[in-house]
């Protein structure tokens, strides 16, 4: 985990969300599923962001510019300043044998990396429309589908599924296979477990997404 002053390359627009690319520096992307805390300008509060893409030298976030602070973030340009915390919380297992990639909506952001890092697996992507259907680009090998569609009818039998997006989806993967690995979303202020302002009842236990998640076994 480390904290740095990062500087910003672009913000490129994708479909309503903003890929926000901005300088590496000494921080270690991390695994697949782990997420950073970016200080967003004017705010108090950091916001939680996956690691979108990590090519050389630089961090990639895939934002959704859904309130002050997200919003704040998708305005940065080239030459801002954003303070990145991280990697942090634990990432995607990939020692697996057909792993498949599912995703909701803004749940896509971390699949770049992932499929990069386990060599371009499939992947099956659900949307609420084509516009953000447009973040399936960034997806390789994928197939995707826009609402009343569900992306769980796209997932085939026998396959080590490694899923993110909204919570309904979640559970609605965890239904059909319980061996998943889900990636959970939340809002969080700290990142480390202090504030516990991330926990989530899962299973009537709650669970501090940023220390035993985000991503957990769906047979947790």
């Amino acid at each position: 985990m480390r904290r740095e002053r990062l500087s910003v390359v672009a913000g490129e627009q994708v479909g309503p969300y903003t890929l926000l690319r901005v300088t590496r520096g000494g921080i270690d992307p991390g695994v697949p599923g782990q997420f950073f805390m970016l200080e967003a300008p004017g705010r108090l509060l950091p916001r939680p962001m996956s690691l979108c893409l990590a090519p050389t030298s630089e961090l990639g976030f895939l934002i959704d510019p859904i309130g002050p602070g997200t919003k704040a973030l998708c305005a940065l340009g080239h030459g801002d300043a954003v303070t990145v915390l991280g990697p942090l919380g634990n990432g995607f297992r990939l020692e697996l044998e057909r792993p498949l990639l599912v995703g909701g909506g803004i749940g896509v952001a971390p699949f770049p990396y992932l499929s990069e890092t386990l060599g371009g697996p499939p992947a099956v992507l659900g949307f609420r429309s084509d516009w953000h259907a447009q973040a399936a680009n960034l997806v390789p090998h994928a197939q995707w589908v826009v609402e009343p569609a569900l992306v769980t009818e796209l997932i085939p039998p026998g396959m080590d599924v490694l899923a993110c997006g909204p919570e309904p989806m979640l559970r609605a993967v965890r239904e059909f296979e319980p061996g998943a690995q889900l990636a959970w979303e939340a809002p969080m202020a700290c990142g480390y477990g202090a504030c516990y302002g991330c926990a989530v009842e899962i299973d009537g236990r709650l669970r501090r997404l940023c220390v035993e998640g985000p991503v957990l076994p769906a047979a947790a």
